[in-house]
């Protein structure tokens, strides 16, 4: 049983989901691990981790569409507003999604589904540089 860690910087444009796939399927290659589990770990408050669909970018619109309608951007319902008025809604959609994802690994690859692609979810209305923290265990 081996382990390997790694740190992933993503730099996003704003808001919106940021594929990590590629990243991610390099490295889990890299490591050799045939067999195992990965997790993933955004180390952020404001942006998260989501697995979905890969082949139609209108459904990462109608995403982004859905998150403004269920958290807007509106300085009269919130109270913590210290960077920001997309300060505390970036907080609670990253509430409402994951910061924290694991895959099972199999034959050196994440068991993906065929449409099914890693993405980082950015909260925040500038860009940012953001880590995710890749950590395998296997065989």
């Amino acid at each position: 049983m081996r382990q390997e860690l790694h740190r992933l910087h993503v730099g996003t444009h704003g808001k919106g989901l940021v594929s990590i796939t590629s990243a991610v399927l390099d490295w889990v290659a890299a490591t050799g691990i045939e067999t195992g589990l990965l997790t993933l770990w955004c180390r952020h408050t404001s942006a998260s981790l989501t697995v979905q669909e890969n082949a139609d970018p209108t459904v990462q619109e109608d995403i982004a569409r859905y998150f403004e309608a269920l958290v807007p951007e509106d300085p009269t319902r919130y109270i913590h507003d210290d960077e920001g008025p997309d300060d505390m809604p970036a907080h609670l959609r990253t509430m409402l999604t994951n910061t924290q994802m694991s895959i099972p690994v199999a034959d050196g690859r994440p068991v993906l589904g065929t449409w099914q692609g890693l993405y980082l979810f950015e909260h925040r209305r500038m860009a940012h540089r953001r880590e995710i923290i890749l950590h395998i265990i296997g065989s």
